[in-house]
């Protein structure tokens, strides 16, 4: 067990505000969490937090659609949908006991883990760990073929309105399959393939749950109005006779090069739009932070680098924005910029290409440096706050730097920065001579 000091978190973040205001730099706040591990495997966050009668469940699967074999895509994503349709001591829909408290409930899939949450009055965590472990440990005693071929086409749908029938929506799809090669663990999408889909079997399935669906593969936090010896008791004795199973491993890569590429996609848009991608570095390692400041610092605002020039001063753009998208095997950095009417995607690329060449000549200013870290300082704050969003905070700590007590170097990343640093990494991953340039463009989209 490993135990860190608490301190009440409203007084601080009062405190906080006024710092931020005279411009000063304020100490992280510190939270009180404790790891356990039980004997068979799973791990335990617990988080005390009394303020309010509320308490966050978090169970989170190391695995994503990063861990799905090919062939096989969307296997992730299609059990966050399964998980929801009944187990082997509650064989129904898994929202309606929560419904009847007052209680939030719900799961989303990436390409790295898969979770599963609830937030409810404190009286009723016992609900929500009793539900919990009866999915893990007994979904597959009530998974039959009828609710795979339900939730297969529920997949399909979802698809269809998210990406093909969204404005723009494939896009993500390009990057996927140009930015890495065939074999990348990254190079499908989460959501999988229409294909892939439709050729899972119930044995597929089953065997994927198995495997990946077991203690020592996941996370459970609890944070907000506990006692944490009495709801560790609960966890041993809800998960305590799950199986062990094995830790689910991190898939072996290569980190791509930044490439040049351009690909031309029609779709059903009235406006070009062109979108530049680059390699950047992973999820809480060494530049990541570098490249969310060098977002806001590009696109943040009608004065960044990138909107005043392409959007107010040339009205060659209708919007721009940038964004690094960070991921735990290697993260995509994102540039892109809607054409204004009239404009065609090579003279709006012509544009968008020499404004970010000129863009990273310079590193940030110590007033576009303020107000980037001051951002990302208030959404940290935000997230900590929430105890559901603290419980996947501490989740994700423990899941890709091996302890939740993270916090203060987290934050760190971001107030430590100086503009030298941010514009060292730009200049490394943001290459715009071995960009992959994807343009959306109207067109007929071929079925």
């Amino acid at each position: 067990m490993v135990r860190f000091s608490p301190r009440r978190l409203w007084p601080l973040v009062i405190a906080i505000l006024g710092l931020l205001c005279m411009g000063a730099n304020p100490p992280p706040p510190q939270i009180d969490v404790e790891t356990h591990t039980l004997s068979n495997g799973l791990t335990v966050l617990l988080s005390r937090d009394p303020r309010l009668p509320v308490v966050a469940v978090e169970v989170r699967y190391m695995v994503g659609s990063a861990n799905e074999r090919e062939g096989r895509s969307g296997f992730a994503h299609l059990f966050e949908h399964l998980m929801f349709q009944g187990s082997k001591n509650y064989d129904d829909e898994y929202f309606k006991p929560f419904q009847k408290i007052g209680g939030s409930v719900n799961g989303t899939t990436n390409t790295d883990r898969t979770n599963y949450f609830e937030r409810v009055p404190k009286e009723y965590l016992e609900l929500a760990l009793w539900m919990e472990a009866d999915r893990m440990g007994g979904l597959l005693d009530k998974l039959t073929q009828a609710k795979l071929d339900n939730q297969r086409d529920v997949v399909k749908n979802e698809r269809r309105q998210r990406y093909e029938n969204t404005p723009y929506g494939m896009v993500y799809k390009y990057f996927h399959n140009h930015l890495y090669p065939k074999g990348h663990p990254y190079q499908h999408t989460t959501i999988g393939t229409h294909e892939d889909l439709t050729a899972a079997t119930l044995g597929d399935v089953k065997g994927f749950f198995r495997q990946h669906y077991v203690a020592s593969n996941a996370v459970v936090t609890i944070v907000g109005d506990i006692d944490p010896a009495a709801t560790l008791k609960l966890v041993e004795r809800y998960f305590g006779g799950i199986n062990k199973g094995q830790r689910t491993p991190k898939p072996t890569f290569t980190v791509p090069a930044n490439v040049a590429k351009h690909v031309v996609e029609k779709d059903d848009v009235k406006l070009p739009r062109v979108h530049l991608a680059f390699h950047s570095p992973a999820f809480l390692q060494p530049g990541d932070a570098e490249m969310d400041i060098l977002a806001t610092v590009l696109a943040g605002g009608k004065t960044s680098r990138l909107y005043k020039p392409l959007v107010y001063d040339k009205k060659i753009a209708k919007d721009v924005s940038a964004y690094q998208a960070s991921r735990a095997l290697g993260s995509m950095f994102v540039v892109q910029a809607t054409a204004a009417p009239g404009v065609s995607a090579d003279a709006l690329h012509k544009e968008l290409d020499a404004a970010l060449r000129k863009a990273l000549a310079t590193p940030p200013t110590e007033d576009e440096m303020l107000r980037a870290v001051n951002g990302w300082r208030k959404s940290f704050y935000g997230r900590v706050e929430s105890v559901l969003s603290r419980a996947q905070m501490l989740s994700t700590y423990y899941h890709l730097v091996g302890r939740a007590d993270f916090l203060a170097e987290d934050l760190a990343r971001y107030t430590s920065l100086i503009p030298a640093a941010v514009a060292h990494t730009a200049r490394t991953h943001v290459t715009p001579d071995a960009a992959l340039r994807v343009d959306i463009i109207p067109g007929e989209v071929s079925k």
